[in-house]
């Protein structure tokens, strides 16, 4: 009697169980982030703050700054103007993608967007992680106690657990706002970022970042 195809290569099913549960574990953490991020946009900071600290993303896209940061920025303008923070800190070094520096990117739609507090810029910082670690020195320096992060809803629950572990939440008091940018709008879970925020929670966990 014949074996089934599928015995006498054994090495295709173990590749395909494989990759299964690779897709399996991926969709877990992304339904695992929707959900925290619906939380977040639900809640959002309510305590005053010294700063809003907004975190960077592609700086331009098609010859203008990218809906994904200046969503960002807009949402940290906004809490100045309630009265939540009293300054802006934009944290975003250049952008691989367009040679920008995002700091500088969010600094200009702020001030074209009306805020005319201080600012701090932070222009050198190339991952989430370094935007915390480059970050915590100028804001002392600025004299801010407590912080406010700025992100994309997909975002904050990486930003929330590198806070932890890095010991930024020592050196201030920190709160979270979901920026509902236009990108996350559009398609939530589906946009570029959130789907792509799954292997970066794999890879900062893969490198002890996170746990």
């Amino acid at each position: 009697m014949k074996r089934p195809r599928w015995l006498r290569r054994p090495w295709q099913v173990v590749l395909a169980c494989g990759l299964a549960g690779v897709l399996l574990v991926y969709a877990a953490i992304g339904a695992f982030n929707w959900r925290h991020s619906e939380d977040l946009l639900a809640n959002p900071p309510r305590r005053q703050a010294d700063a809003a600290l907004v975190l960077g993303s592609r700086a331009y896209l098609d010859g203008k700054p990218h809906p994904c940061l200046t969503g960002r920025v807009d949402t940290a303008v906004a809490l100045a103007k309630a009265g939540l923070v009293r300054q802006l800190a934009f944290s975003g070094g250049v952008d691989s993608e367009d040679s920008r520096i995002e700091a500088i990117t969010m600094g200009e739609h702020a001030i074209a967007s009306g805020f005319t507090g201080p600012m701090v810029l932070e222009p050198a910082s190339t991952s989430t992680r370094l935007n915390l670690s480059l970050s915590r020195p100028l804001l002392l320096a600025a004299g801010v106690r407590s912080v406010v992060i700025v992100s994309e809803p997909f975002h904050l629950w990486r930003v929330e657990r590198l806070v932890k572990m890095s010991g930024f939440d020592k050196s201030f008091d920190v709160q979270y706002a979901a920026a509902p940018t236009s990108c996350w709008q559009a398609l939530g879970p589906f946009s570029k970022g959130a789907l792509r925020e799954p292997a970066a929670i794999i890879n900062n966990a893969g490198h002890g970042y996170l746990f």
